[in-house]
C-alpha cells in the first residue's frame, strides 16, 4: 500500500487551471487517493439521470460536481489569493507544515 501525498486536502480552497472551468476557485469537498482526483464544490458540474427513489420520488435528471485530475489544481495562495505551488517545511514546533511557495506563508 503506497502512501500518496498531495498537494491538496479536504476543505483548501483551490484554482482551476486547466480544462472547461479554467480560471474557476472553489473548496476542496473530497479527495479520491486511489484515482488521483479530487471533488471541487461549483466545478465541473455534470448532468446525471436518476431512478426514482425514496428520496427522490420523482427521479430525473441532477446536477451534480464530478471529480477534477489533481494535477489540474493548484492551491490558492492564502495572502494574495492567486494560485501558488505548495512545499513541506518544519515549523517552530517542529511539526511538517505546508506553505505557499509564492508568499512563503503557512497553509491551514
Amino acid at each position: 500500500m503506497s502512501n500518496k501525498k498531495f498537494h491538496i486536502r479536504k476543505g483548501d480552497t483551490v484554482y482551476v487551471n486547466a480544462g472547461e472551468d479554467k480560471g474557476k476557485t472553489g473548496k476542496v469537498v473530497r479527495v479520491l487517493v486511489k484515482e488521483n482526483r479530487a471533488v471541487v464544490e461549483g466545478v465541473n458540474i455534470v448532468t446525471k439521470s436518476q431512478k426514482p427513489s425514496a428520496k427522490n420520488p420523482q427521479g430525473g435528471f441532477v446536477k451534480v460536481e464530478a471529480p477534477v485530475h489533481i494535477s489540474n489544481l493548484n492551491p490558492v495562495d492564502p495572502k494574495t489569493g492567486k494560485p501558488t505551488r505548495i512545499g513541506r517545511r518544519r515549523n517552530e514546533a517542529g511539526k511538517l507544515v505546508r506553505y505557499a511557495k509564492k508568499s512563503g506563508q503557512e497553509i491551514k
